[in-house]
């Protein structure tokens, strides 16, 4: 017999802002254990030295976290001019000074060659593995660390806030694998000066936006108020830029039983037409579509030859 699951039932994503100094497996727990959820899960590792948004995935929602982990960032981060460190944020041990400082339009003019698609190479202090142990621990550990260059892409960057002669503030919008660290750090090599990373937020993950991201103790009070639901977001939340398709509940039966559905042309054109790249935890889901029964979701479906094969199937309730 397998072992008896604890805790309640809840499905749901939380629009979590995460304090500075809170590691996100530690605010992962302190989520699940408000709502006392069986499941739970995390969007994307935010460090304890960042604050932001961290999506935290209840219930069904873990399902879905692939998705989203492939979605779009935004972030907003200052640099201290002065002193590079050896992780390149205020945490690191000094490495470089200088009395240089940049000039705000020269930083402006350098940070717009970092848009598009780039090379980057990631700090030293992050969580990649490299030989099956993730590189900050073999950086702190003092072994020399080589890390692979690797293609990412910055969409916006701009420069918000410049506060002479030692700081500069910025927002990006990138996409998957960037780090903010790295662009800093080759950043004030361009510009011929040392510095680190000294504050950092992210801003937005996919639809999960800063503006209404939810803290520790507001999410405390909505739960304690009652069942906690005014503090979730639908499961489909982090599915809202893969095309959806709304099925019967005979068919959505038949596609929780692990078999496909035939469509009409009408409905393969309109789909195919919305189909984009995808490619959550790395795997090919460019021809992925969300089955759903009275707007909740069914199942995540692969179209193929007209029909609807069930890749994940979700256990909601979808009674009006």
């Amino acid at each position: 017999m397998g072992r008896r699951k604890t805790g309640l039932r809840v499905d749901g994503w939380v629009n979590f802002d995460k304090p500075l100094n809170m590691t996100s497996t530690e605010a992962v727990t302190r989520v699940r254990r408000l709502f006392n959820a069986q499941k739970a899960g995390h969007a994307g590792t935010l460090d304890p030295l960042a604050s932001g948004v961290l999506p935290i995935a209840l219930g069904e929602a873990t399902k879905t976290v692939p998705f989203l982990m492939d979605a779009r960032k935004g972030y907003q981060f200052t640099v201290q001019f002065g002193a590079s460190t050896a992780s390149c944020d205020a945490e690191g041990e000094v490495i470089a000074q200088s009395d240089a400082r940049p000039s705000e339009a020269d930083t402006r003019e350098i940070l717009a060659r970092f848009l598009g698609e780039i090379d980057q190479t990631p700090p030293i202090y992050s969580a990649i593995k490299v030989d099956g142990e993730r590189a900050y621990d073999l950086s702190r550990r003092g072994e020399a660390v080589e890390m692979k260059s690797r293609r990412v892409h910055l969409y916006a960057a701009t420069l918000v806030a410049w506060t002479p002669p030692d700081h500069a503030t910025f927002d990006i919008f990138c996409g998957k694998g960037f780090y903010v660290r790295a662009l800093a750090r080759d950043l004030v090599a361009a510009l011929e000066v040392e510095g680190h990373v000294s504050a950092l937020a992210r801003t937005r993950v996919g639809p999960f936006l800063q503006s209404d991201a939810i803290g520790l103790e507001n999410l405390a009070e909505i739960v304690h108020r009652g069942p906690g639901l005014d503090g979730l977001k639908p499961v489909e939340t982090a599915l809202d830029d893969i095309p959806a398709l709304a099925v019967t509940g005979e068919e959505a039966f038949q596609l929780s039983q692990g078999r496909p559905i035939l469509l009409v042309p009408r409905q393969v054109e309109a789909l195919t037409a919305r189909l984009a790249p995808r490619n959550p935890a790395d795997q090919e889901a460019s021809r992925c579509v969300l089955a759903t029964v009275n707007g909740r979701a069914a199942a995540l479906c692969d179209l193929r030859a007209g029909r609807l094969n069930p890749t994940r199937v979700f256990h909601l309730n979808t009674e009006t």
